[in-house]
């Protein structure tokens, strides 16, 4: 039947990424988004042309290594300075449903292009349905696609830090919708002597086919940091933790994929892999191949990293 949800793979060999034309600093984001940098304002168009080349060799080095990259190009109309993050508006499924969700900055919102899913389409994926959450933002409640959720997806559980932009109502709705059991807890960051809840959980996580990278540290409750442990152990994955330095290195920002033959690669940003110790690499490398790629511009200005700029797609083929 077209409403249940079939058996998901973790991975996916096909993903879609955003070219940006007006990338730069999003004041909006910043109010809850504590990796950003603000630049010098005469520095925004070169910061432009800076993250389009970091893209696009990004890009060229995901399909080198035979990961299927669908491409589309951002619009200059209306000005969207987070487009190149396409995560955090819609998520794809194995039953060919597609999810549309409530962004907390309102200059975001212009993200969601319906022509989108066209284009995939176009690439022989069959949508079924879309469920939009988005109506939420007239109440102000958000749910951030994949930034707000790291879904397990072989064993149906979404791992959800709550912050301004992760609402808990919210995530259940998502849960119930799309068969996943949720996994609640907070995570916090350090932000001018106070500790402040990390805007998106995948900052702090990421969930591969046979382990999990996390910051443990971030989860200050012991409760909480025993209960998320618990499902990672259950679920059968090796935990690979992280420090809170490393993270703000975005080395929870990590993202694996697989090859158009069937090999996993773990994506993450030259920034995170240098902030990595080497007994943390090997012990990623015996699962898949690392693919390192230089991002310091859109990590700087975007306060996101290499997790944040690809949108998997799990559609089935037409």
């Amino acid at each position: 039947m077209e409403n249940l949800n079939p058996t998901e793979n973790q991975n996916t060999k096909s993903i879609l990424m955003v070219e940006p034309v007006a990338f730069g600093y999003n004041a909006e984001t910043a109010k809850n988004n504590y990796f950003q940098e603000k630049p010098a304002e005469s520095e925004f168009f070169v910061n432009q042309e800076k993250a389009l080349a970091e893209f696009q060799a990004m890009v060229g080095k995901l399909k080198d290594a035979g990961v299927e990259v669908l491409v589309v190009k951002d619009t200059a109309e209306p000005h969207t300075p987070d487009s190149i993050f396409p995560n955090n508006w819609f998520s794809t499924h194995a039953n060919g449903n597609i999810a549309i969700y409530p962004m907390y900055a309102e200059n975001r919102r212009a993200e969601r292009r319906p022509e989108i899913f066209e284009i995939i389409e176009n690439h022989g994926f069959k949508i079924n349905d879309v469920i939009d959450f988005t109506e939420a933002e007239e109440d102000e409640i958000y749910l951030e696609g994949t930034g707000s959720m790291i879904l397990d997806r072989e064993n149906r559980l979404a791992y959800a830090a709550i912050s301004p932009r992760t609402d808990e109502n919210l995530l259940l709705e998502f849960c119930e919708e799309f068969e996943f059991t949720p996994v609640i807890f907070k995570a916090l960051q350090n932000s001018n002597g106070e500790n402040k809840a990390i805007y998106h959980t995948n900052v702090m996580m990421c969930v591969a086919h046979q382990y999990v990278v996390i910051c443990l540290e971030s989860i200050l409750d012991e409760k909480e940091r025993k209960n998320v442990t618990k499902f990672l152990k259950n679920s059968g994955k090796e935990i690979i933790t992280i420090t809170t330095q490393q993270m703000n290195h975005f080395a929870g920002n990590m993202l694996q994929v697989e090859s158009q033959n069937g090999e996993k690669k773990l994506v993450m940003s030259q920034s995170a892999f240098n902030s990595l110790e080497n007994s943390q690499l090997e012990a990623l490398e015996k699962y898949n191949e690392i693919i390192p790629v230089a991002i310091p511009t859109i990590e700087k200005l975007g306060g996101g990293s290499a997790r944040c700029m690809m949108a998997e797609i799990f559609l089935p083929k037409a």
